[in-house]
């Protein structure tokens, strides 16, 4: 129900409403912790630690200055307690902010380095209203009335409305048509912006999160922010079937507030996929879509995109042959499949024009179009050669069309002969993880059929571990990582290599693929 605020020794009572000042409740003994802080104030400066070593009080000028200077060199790392939900510790919150926190000319020597964007040189910005105007996007929100509302730090220099602006990330000229200042989702005009301030614009064309903005006979360029990669990901559908349109555009508008949010479409499984940091995140982006603008969507499994090859070797005959009134169809080949290293490889061996030249360049575009469909569970065939060495023609009734459905023909019978097997995608994965932590994570790779392929330390003392592991089995793996490494584990991954998948394996999703 409330706290205690042991610089100002106060307690602060929460009474159904609000939170109020109240006595120090007297079970609560705040000696020990008030004698931490006064220690921690104390080595921030000589004349306060000869005080504290005197036993004497300081004063509360003293506590703030110490406080402050203790925060800013990153001596003191504050803890603050509070109740968002209940507005218990905000009040206390705003003004920690306002006394102890590190004002922007404090930090970084009171500048800020950016780069020339033409010569790419290294270029200091100080922080003064006399240098030019120089700015950094962090954040961009989407409003369904208001449109796009750019959040952005003043670096250096004076921002006025109606300005022109550069933004040298894109290389495009921007107009600031008005200045504001948000309080909560409230905004407040403003007539200009200052070195240090925080404020905002709408409308903007061009610029996005990360974006410098900055005065166009002054270019800067500041450093990008690293947002994490997507390391989740979801189908999405759309409730109502005509909201697919829609639906692509609400994403797209969330995208522009979320960098760290993606859509892709998958053309080959025909699924929109959406990807976020977890279950959790991909949720409230859907959520925000549906309260926004309106749009109902469902989630779905992510269909992991198998692929079909050959291990043997088969020769087999295609033909196709149609005689029903007025011109007929021949079409004749002789095919041999087999495996290889590269995705497809077409070979013509045919001696004394038994398939004439003309026709050849049909039979490869059968099999090019045959391979998108294998006979196993209809996933792409990969990694195979196809080598045509014999056939035969009709002088009259042959002709492109036939030769390419006898390709096509040659081609299902050919694989079905030529023992086919399904392929799985595998992933290299890089897992950011605290140390106690690893005999966990190995074992749940081991579990997930994964290769662990080495491991070092980062610079901040955690382990990274290098491993392989196939696709479907890290499609949920952000939420296992959370739980097995208390929230403290991250990971990337990346598409190498398509490998065998093993036969009780291959069984289940042959079946639910016929499904």
């Amino acid at each position: 129900k409330g706290f205690v605020n042991v610089v100002d020794e106060k307690g602060r009572i929460f009474n159904g409403k609000e939170c109020v000042d109240a006595p120090i409740p007297a079970d609560i003994d705040i000696s020990e912790v008030k004698n931490l802080l006064f220690e921690a104030i104390a080595e921030t400066d000589e004349e306060l630690m000869e005080k504290y070593f005197a036993g004497e009080e300081f004063t509360r000028d003293e506590i703030i200055k110490g406080l402050h200077k203790g925060v800013v060199f990153g001596d003191i790392v504050p803890v603050i307690v509070g109740s968002a939900l209940q507005g218990i510790g905000i009040h206390t919150l705003l003004d920690f902010i306002k006394l102890y926190m590190p004002c922007p000319t404090e930090l970084f020597s009171g500048e800020r380095i950016g780069k020339d964007p033409t010569t790419q040189v290294e270029k200091a910005v100080k922080i003064t209203d006399e240098n030019p105007f120089s700015a950094i996007v962090f954040k961009t929100l989407v409003d369904p009335f208001i449109g796009k509302i750019t959040f952005f730090k003043v670096n250096s220099g004076i921002l006025r409305k109606e300005a022109e602006v550069l933004n040298t990330s894109k290389n495009k000229k921007e107009r600031i048509a008005q200045v504001i200042t948000m309080q909560g989702n409230k905004q407040i005009e403003l007539e200009e912006l200052h070195a240090g301030d925080i404020g905002a614009t709408t409308k903007l064309q061009y610029t996005q999160t990360g974006d410098t903005l900055c005065d166009k006979n002054f270019p800067v360029i500041f450093n990008k922010i690293n947002f994490p990669k997507p390391n989740i990901f979801s189908g999405i559908v759309p409730a109502e079937k005509n909201d697919d349109e829609k639906l692509s555009t609400c994403i797209q508008r969330m995208m522009e507030e979320d960098p760290t949010f993606v859509m892709t479409r998958d053309y080959e499984t025909k699924q929109l996929l959406i990807g976020g940091q977890g279950e959790k995140h991909i949720y409230i982006i859907l959520c925000k879509i549906k309260n926004k603008f309106g749009v109902h969507a469902a989630v779905e499994d992510v269909i992991v995109p198998y692929r079909e090859t050959i291990l043997g070797k088969a020769e087999v005959q295609g033909k196709h042959k149609k005689q029903s009134g007025g011109a007929g169809q021949f079409g004749d080949v002789f095919i041999r499949f087999e495996h290889s290293d590269k995705e497809f490889e077409f070979f013509d061996e045919i001696k004394g024009g038994v398939v004439p030249k003309n026709y050849i360049p049909a039979v490869e575009k059968g099999l090019i179009e045959a391979k998108e469909k294998g006979c196993l569970a209809g996933y792409p065939v990969i990694n195979f050669k196809a080598t045509l060495y014999d056939g035969s023609y009709h002088a009259v009734d042959s002709n492109e069309l036939s030769f390419k459905l006898a390709a096509i023909l040659a081609f299902k019978n050919g694989m079905e002969k030529a023992k086919p097997v399904l392929l799985e995608p595998v992933v290299k994965m890089e897992i950011v993880i605290p140390e106690e932590y690893m005999g966990d994570v190995m074992g749940d790779l081991n579990k997930r059929r994964g290769r662990v392929l080495g491991m070092e330390p980062n610079e901040y003392g955690d382990q990274v571990l290098h491993a392989e592991v196939p696709e479907a089995e890290i499609l949920k793996y952000s939420i296992d990582l959370r739980a097995l490494t208390q929230g403290r584990g991250e990971f990337s991954y990346e598409f190498v290599r398509y490998e065998e998948l093993p036969e009780n394996i291959s069984k289940k999703v042959i079946e639910e693929r016929n499904k």
